[in-house]
């Protein structure tokens, strides 16, 4: 489960930043355009000169053809998929699991660790990966909630929206739990057994 949910969160992820630097770079472009029509100049300093350089590098990258072609080919399937599952059974099912997700890494990360605490057995590569499950499963759900919002009828249903967050918590608790007997078990085994000191013959 966390692999599929760190998989699917690094492609949300891909898509946000793909969006947040087309933003910024559009931004930018326009600041200095502005900038150039009024005469402005402004002082570089070390953070602005890497910054510029940066939006000039993206700047170079966009208007490159073959970075084009390669966004177009990684970007259409899934436009492709989205358009074809674009109903509100899919948001329903989405929302439900990304909800379940925040459920299961949110108790797996406050409460599981909480215990693991008191008995001294904490991992920190479990700790990271529930840490990093828990941002996915966020980042997800508000994905997820936006895109039903623009495209399905799935946020004007107070039913569909109520029984898909019921679902997800359901879900997210079985998960928890079965999460929790499984850290449980990897600390026991992680913990040495005592030895047993041999009776000493009379």
């Amino acid at each position: 489960m966390r692999i599929l949910a760190i998989c699917g969160g690094l492609l949300f992820a891909s898509l946000v930043a793909g969006v947040a630097m087309a933003q910024e770079t559009g931004a930018a472009d326009a600041a200095g355009q502005e900038a150039a029509a009024t005469g402005e100049v402004s002082q570089e300093t070390p953070a602005g000169s890497v910054i510029d350089r940066a939006q000039d590098i993206g700047r170079t990258m966009n208007e490159n053809e073959t970075v084009k072609e390669i966004s177009a080919g990684l970007l259409q399937p899934i436009y492709d998929l989205a358009q074809y599952m674009a109903h509100p059974w899919f948001y329903w099912s989405a929302f439900a699991l990304m909800a379940a997700g925040v459920v299961s890494f949110a108790g797996q990360l406050i409460f599981t660790k909480l215990l693991l605490l008191f008995k001294f057995s904490l991992n920190l590569t479990e700790i990271l990966s529930d840490a990093l499950g828990l941002l996915i499963s966020v980042a997800g759900l508000v994905l997820v909630t936006q895109a039903a919002a623009q495209n399905s009828t799935f946020t004007s249903s107070p039913s569909a929206v109520v029984s898909a967050a019921v679902a997800g918590l359901v879900v997210g608790f079985v998960f928890y739990l079965w999460g929790q007997k499984t850290e449980f078990q990897a600390a026991r085994d992680r913990t040495p057994e005592p030895r047993r000191q041999k009776p000493v013959g009379m």
